[in-house]
């Protein structure tokens, strides 16, 4: 890992003890989906859905699946299990149903970790500006909170820790880009539509996201290359990108530097074809 981009990112969260439990059990058919709360700091607690196969004869592959974006700060961990929001953003559901373990948590200002007064207005501003000022960044939260959920999933008796992937489409793919530089205990993390580096960010079309805003970063000579360019040698990444799409700029210079491409036609999408592709990839690496 490059010690000198990280440092950017300021101090990290202090672990707090899990003091998981289990609130909701459903039986989804070929999977149960289990609704858990954890704890990511002193007085924060993570809801997140896990979704176990019934098939498993033993410790089996798990998946951190990401939500999206898309300005639906209402919705998050529901959507990638198919309660609600689009059907193609249900890939945490999917890939139970291929055998993996998978485990979807509310982002900090989505769905039940949105503390706005509508539950729905948009909070990652003052998360981010908060934080800045005390010299941390949001985005160190958030990747602190994505590794508490995989010290969840992993102490789980289904799951075999040494096989753990990520999957994430739009936001949930800029964060398949820096969740293995930070955790390597990621093997394998797909990153669909969301792989635009910084350095192509700077127009009125797209813009900085507030959960990527790292001071200096660009100053100090960094970009995206960079993060991938720092996972162990064992980590494998799958860049999916379309041709219509403003977060998939630099998709292939960005796979030069560590990864591999899958290019389609098309906007900001996650169709079946790129989720079967997306899954064989996860599927290899995990075996």
């Amino acid at each position: 890992m490059d010690a000198g981009w990280k440092q950017l990112l300021g101090p990290w969260p202090s672990r707090v003890e899990l003091d998981a439990e289990t609130v909701e059990s459903v039986d989804c058919g070929s999977y149960t989906r289990e609704k858990v709360v954890y704890s990511v700091g002193a007085a924060e607690r993570v809801p997140a859905y896990v979704c176990v196969p019934k098939s498993l004869t033993g410790p089996a592959p798990a998946v951190f699946c990401h939500h999206q974006h898309a300005g639906q700060f209402g919705l998050g961990k529901s959507e990638v299990v198919g309660l609600a929001g689009h059907p193609d953003q249900a890939y945490a559901a999917e890939l139970a149903e291929r055998g993996f373990v998978t485990i979807a948590p509310d982002a900090l200002g989505f769905e039940e970790r949105n503390w706005s007064p509508d539950g729905e207005s948009n909070v990652s501003w003052w998360e981010l500006s908060t934080r800045l000022v005390r010299g941390e960044t949001l985005l160190a939260q958030c990747l602190h909170d994505i590794s508490t959920a995989i010290d969840y999933l992993v102490a789980r008796p289904e799951v075999d820790g040494s096989r753990v992937g990520f999957l994430g489409h739009s936001y949930g793919g800029r964060m398949a880009l820096w969740a293995p530089a930070t955790d390597t205990r990621i093997r394998a993390s797909v990153s669909n539509c969301g792989c635009i580096p910084f350095r192509l960010s700077a127009t009125p079309d797209t813009g900085l996201q507030a959960e990527t805003v790292v001071p200096g970063f660009t100053a100090a000579g960094y970009d995206l290359e960079d993060v991938v360019a720092s996972y162990p040698p064992s980590t494998a990444l799958l860049i999916s990108a379309t041709s219509d799409d403003k977060w998939s700029r630099g998709a292939a210079e960005l796979a030069a530097a560590g990864g591999e491409l899958a290019a389609y036609e098309g906007r900001h999408v996650f169709t079946a074809p790129m989720r079967a592709h997306a899954y064989a990839f996860l599927a290899r690496h995990l075996a």
